[in-house]
């Protein structure tokens, strides 16, 4: 088991468009400079510092995961083996294909290894490019390759300085968002400061380096802050050519990095469909950002070698769908608020019918299996009635993919970023409703008008994508914790873009009577800087503590196994085990394997289950035919899972192959009433007694405190 241990010393026309706006002439700051020269000179002076302050904590953001990162492991210091360890589970996995890469004889033999690799699987033959998001790994290794850094850096560093320098990416972006936002760089830094302060819940990317997430997100951050910017009116035909340009170059590179990538961008494009179906965005940008979606995901496809979870996505069915309704219903927007409603509620359906023809249409001449374990998953989560499917359970049963813990909430208020999030969020939502009523309407009497005025200005187009994007990607980090990266980022940004809006707080004092165009720029700044001095009061001592800690990595039990591994086994072995040690034993050793934790493929999946019958109550024999079936040489049993109390009853992983088997589960408490006992005791646990019937088959020849290794005879 890894651990740490103290170190020792040592364009658009619609309505939506027409909407009142003040960004017009507003300076970056808020302020409206009443001399056009000294106005254009304060703009200059403004974006600049605005834009030092961007850059400056972006780097300052990389430095600081960069050295709790070393001060964790003192990575600098451990050996190869050890660092390479430290990459857990599927991040050794994508690491191992740079490691591959860099010590290929040439880029051209780098990259046929990857296409045709036979040592992920064994007995088989697979294309990495086309299973897996790995591209980041193969341009930087190439990269590493033509540089002339070799001698001055490693290129282990190499690649987590990459990671590490994304993170600036993903703050800047961050920065500029809440900027464009609200108008004035000091929400900007207001954004950062929280992200920071809230590292443990807005990234994990100092202890979980080559997760797929790390390389995305600062992508997708990216893309946000280009469709803020698009979103906003009066756009220059340059402008808006230019910013469509960075969102297709952002959306495609998040795409290109996480598997996940469908699934965000399809909630993203609900956020766009909700608000197109409100007239609160103008259709001719929300088309275009759909065209974008499926284009980048198509371009994907293609350098994916057409890998047909993407063609069989619901993102390009639903966009298609939406596409082609909105052909059919050509006058959706027109017409009174009864009206509206029911070409809307039609529009839906119509949408909704399509998205559902069309998908099962492309799985079904694709033959599409590999994403099902996810739908299977949410059908139980959400408690469409339970389910023996061992992956799905796999899912259920982690803590990542369970509901967000409540003392998330807990630290987010310690910031305050919590408390003024659902402050800026009730407000947004109420002028959201209204607003959404009032385009729904139709109504132009001007008693209206000027009763709605206040709601108008403080829902621009920009702010009411952010503000349903943010409650759709809270939703989802709601119900999966793994997902509340998405989520707690773009929290920063709308609290901060709240705290610092001339219309959030014009619509405030408003409404107690108070409003004043001076009072609205006092309150804007002083509010914003009295969080920043308690943010800093009562964080920096703490940040200062957290970058004096030093500790060291320490797993000897996992480092003795690698170098066993290396000195007494050949090149060809195949090993099986779990998927988490498995992917290590590729990178530390590239010795061959029989699964590994990349699971979104359903050949691998009934793979994957079938080698971990080894924890299941299973005859020797059975487990030997197994095991040989896919080539394996040695087996390694871990005494962390034969013996797991981690999880409870019913989620621990021998729990689920018995359920999965139909047998009983050990230990007290209730079984389903058509589950029997097993003929056999439990392989891992029985197997350690040397008793003849085992050793007949398996040899053991490698032991300490965590691991077994068990050679298997060859039977003919």
């Amino acid at each position: 088991m890894t651990t740490v241990r103290q170190r020792r010393v040592g364009k658009g026309t619609e309505a939506a468009e027409d909407q009142p706006s003040e960004e017009t002439n507003v300076k970056p700051d808020g302020k409206i400079p009443s001399d056009h020269t000294g106005g254009k000179l304060w703009n200059v002076l403004s974006i600049t510092v605005g834009g030092i302050v961007a850059i400056s904590l972006g780097l300052l953001t990389s430095v600081y995961v960069a050295t709790l990162h070393e001060n964790d492991l003192w990575f600098s210091n451990i050996k190869e083996v050890e660092r390479e360890i430290s990459f857990r589970t599927e991040c050794g996995l994508y690491y191992s294909y740079y490691k591959q890469m860099i010590q290929a004889a040439s880029i051209q033999q780098g990259l046929h290894g990857l296409v045709y690799d036979n040592k992920t699987e064994s007995v088989r033959t697979i294309n990495i490019l086309e299973r897996m998001n790995v591209y980041q790994e193969v341009f930087l290794s190439i990269l590493y390759r033509i540089l002339p850094i070799q001698q001055y850096l490693e290129p282990v560093y190499f690649y987590i300085y990459t990671l590490f320098g994304l993170q600036a990416v993903y703050v800047i972006a961050l920065y500029v968002t809440s900027w464009l936002l609200s108008g004035t760089w000091l929400s900007g830094l207001l954004a950062a400061c929280w992200y920071i302060t809230n590292r443990v819940d807005t990234t994990r990317v100092e202890f979980t380096i080559p997760l797929r997430e790390n390389w995305a997100l600062p992508f997708f951050a990216v893309q946000i802050a280009a469709i803020t910017y698009l979103l906003r009116t009066h756009l220059q035909p340059v402008q808006e050519r230019l910013t469509l340009m960075a969102v297709f170059i952002a959306t495609f590179l998040f795409s290109l990095t996480w598997q996940f990538n469908q699934f965000m961008m399809l909630i993203q494009a609900l956020a766009l469909f909700i608000l197109d179906c409100l007239d609160m965005l103008p259709t001719a940008k929300v088309t275009w950002l759909y065209i974008i979606q499926i284009s980048a995901l198509l371009l994907v496809c293609v350098l994916q070698f057409f890998n047909s979870m993407i063609l069989g996505s619901l993102l390009i069915s639903f966009n298609a769908s939406v596409l082609i309704a909105r052909t059919i219903q050509k006058n959706l927007k027109k017409g009174g608020l009864l009206n509206r409603l029911g070409k809307l509620i039609l529009h839906v359906l119509l949408v909704l019918c399509l998205t559902l023809l069309i998908n099962k249409f492309l799985k079904k001449i694709l033959n599409l299996e590999s994403d099902e374990h996810i739908f299977k998953f949410l059908k139980a989560k959400f408690g469409f009635g339970a389910t023996r499917d061992f992956d799905a359970n796999l899912y259920l049963c982690e803590e990542a993919f369970g509901l967000l813990p409540l003392n998330t909430f807990s630290r987010l208020s310690d910031t305050l970023l919590f408390y003024v999030y659902v402050f800026v969020l009730f407000l947004m939502a109420v002028a959201a409703v209204v607003v959404a009523f009032r385009n729904l309407s139709g109504s132009n009497q001007v008693k209206v008008m000027e009763k709605m005025e206040e709601c108008t200005i403080t829902l621009k187009p920009d702010a009411a994508y952010s503000l349903v994007h943010t409650v759709l990607f809270g939703c989802l980090a709601l119900s999966t914790m793994r997902m509340k990266y998405l989520w707690t980022s773009h929290m920063c940004v709308f609290a901060s873009f709240g705290l610092c809006s001339t219309e959030v707080w014009k619509l405030i004092l408003k409404c107690v009577h108070l409003y004043t165009s001076q009072r609205a720029q006092v309150i804007k700044y002083s509010i914003p800087i009295i969080t920043l001095l308690y943010i800093s009061y009562k964080f920096w001592p703490g940040i200062m503590d957290e970058l004096s800690e030093l500790r060291e990595f320490y797993d000897p039990d996992t480092v003795e196994l690698m170098n066993w591994i290396k000195s007494n086994t050949p090149n060809t072995a195949v090993f099986a085990g779990s998927m988490q040690l498995l992917a290590g034993v590729k990178l530390c050793t590239g010795r061959t394997l029989t699964n590994h934790p990349h699971y979104e493929d359903k050949n691998l999946r009934e793979r994957t289950k079938k080698i971990y019958q080894i924890y299941a109550k299973r005859s020797p024999e059975d487990v030997h035919g197994i095991l040989r079936s896919f080539g394996t040489d040695y087996v390694i049993l871990e005494d962390s899972i034969c013996y797991e109390r981690r999880h409870s009853r019913g989620c621990r992983l021998r729990d689920l192959l018995d359920v999965a088997n139909g047998h009983i589960m050990d230990g007290l408490g209730e079984n389903e009433p058509d589950l029997k006992p097993s003929l056999y005791p439990r392989f891992c646990e029985e197997i350690k007694k040397n008793l003849p019937s085992y050793t007949t088959h398996f040899t053991r020849v490698f032991q300490n405190k965590t691991f077994h290794v068990y050679k298997l005879a060859k039977h003919k």
